[in-house]
């Protein structure tokens, strides 16, 4: 078998743009017509960068190759161009084609990926959403503790058992900073009514995105002890794990990380230092479904856990289910709600969510596929924003705290 054909799919996803601006998709086609679907979770560009780079890395690694041959494709990408290093959009447009050609691997043998990497551990996969708050104007609000805790309320009746809110922000490209007295109260007032509206049924999950410096996190950290969230995420800036090892070692609250991480070799600095106690890899970024195995057994090893990241395609999310399914240390995986909306409508069948798991199928591959017809309808991306951006101005405590 013999990979002959690969396509790239820019899909704009609709207003409100939950899951990011736009989902990069790859198929792929062998020789005997098996054809695989994977997600790219690459942002550093345009997505018309990341047409011309999955173009480069098909043609020189993948194109008349056998999809089973997962390391030797990973090594010829990770050490391209003589770097032999991690690379945010080159391991993002390889993971996106890993995933695709794993979905044809799991086709060929006629079983689920998870069935072929260690098989089935769980029947069902606990998992968490945001909160997206609606105000009564219908707009998104995400500065009323009061709304955030209706919210959560909400989706505990729901189903859910857990919840994540980011409180602080913006999300500054200067960061990270100290942040402000009066945004460390508002997330303690965040955490405050949302724990009083879902008692103990829900974890509550504290989000931020490396805004802070080491000492503004424990300072944080202290206001947030006292509702036991279950973890504190990216408290600062990824690109030095000991940074974060200080923030876990004056904290009771479990750091989890990883979003914005790939490759086992960027884990590994997390778990030598003991800088996190849950692993979120996101599979369309990190190096794909084995390159998580991976970062999963290592995580094992220290006795840590992973809840894979997923702020983009269902996809991506399918490929999780995969690891999430085989894998002994899962402790939850992302939830875009209850995978309604574009999330349902891009695929033939939406995602299983029952009660606040999700409910992995049987199906070969990697259990989803796409419908084409509505990707053809929301392709190609012509805005020029990117999947997420952060504020170009430097974190400044007067405006944010008015804001």
């Amino acid at each position: 078998m013999r990979i002959v054909s690969m396509q790239s799919h820019i899909v704009a996803v609709p207003p409100p743009h939950i899951g990011g601006m736009y989902w990069v998709f790859v198929t792929l086609r062998t020789d005997c017509g098996i054809q695989g679907v994977g997600e790219v979770y690459a942002s550093s560009f345009h997505p018309t960068v990341m047409v011309a780079a999955l173009d480069d890395v098909f043609e020189r690694y993948l194109k008349g190759h056998n999809p089973h041959h997962i390391e030797r494709f990973y090594r010829q990408c990770y050490s391209s161009g003589f770097t032999q290093r991690p690379d945010l959009t080159m391991m993002g447009a390889f993971s996106g084609l890993e995933i695709a050609c794993w979905d044809i691997i799991g086709k060929a043998a006629k079983q689920p990926v998870y069935e072929l990497i260690g098989g089935k551990v769980h029947d069902k996969l606990r998992c968490y959403t945001y909160l997206y708050p609606k105000n009564a104007q219908g707009d998104y609000d995400y500065t009323d503790a009061g709304l955030a805790a209706d919210t959560a309320l909400a989706n505990k009746e729901l189903g859910f058992n857990a919840v994540k809110f980011d409180p602080v922000g913006p999300y500054s490209a200067y960061s990270g900073h100290h942040v402000s007295l009066k945004a460390m109260q508002t997330s303690a007032l965040f955490c405050e009514k949302i724990r009083a509206a879902v008692g103990s049924d829900c974890d509550l999950l504290i989000g931020t995105h490396g805004q802070m410096t080491p000492a503004s996190a424990i300072r944080l950290a202290k206001y947030l002890e006292p509702f036991d969230p279950l973890w504190f995420e990216e408290p600062v800036p990824p690109g030095q794990a000991e940074a974060m090892a200080q923030v876990a070692q004056k904290t009771s609250i479990p750091i989890a990380t990883g979003e914005r991480l790939t490759t086992k070799y960027e884990f590994s600095e997390l778990l030598k230092h003991k800088a996190a106690a849950i692993l979120q890899m996101n599979l369309g970024r990190v190096g794909g479904i084995l390159e998580a195995k991976k970062i999963a057994a290592m995580a094992e090893v220290h006795f840590c856990q992973i809840a894979p990241h997923l702020y983009n395609g269902p996809i991506g999310a399918a490929a999780s289910i995969q690891l999430a399914t085989a894998t002994p240390n899962f402790l939850m995986q992302e939830s875009i709600g209850t995978w309604d909306g574009f999330h349902a409508d891009i695929l033939q069948q939406k995602i299983d969510w029952q009660d606040g798991y999700i409910i992995p199928n049987s199906k070969p591959g990697i259990g989803v596929e796409l419908n084409m017809d509505v990707v053809k309808a929301h392709s190609p991306y012509t805005g020029r924003k990117l999947h997420l951006s952060m504020d170009p101005t430097p974190y400044d405590v007067k405006t944010s705290d008015s804001s």
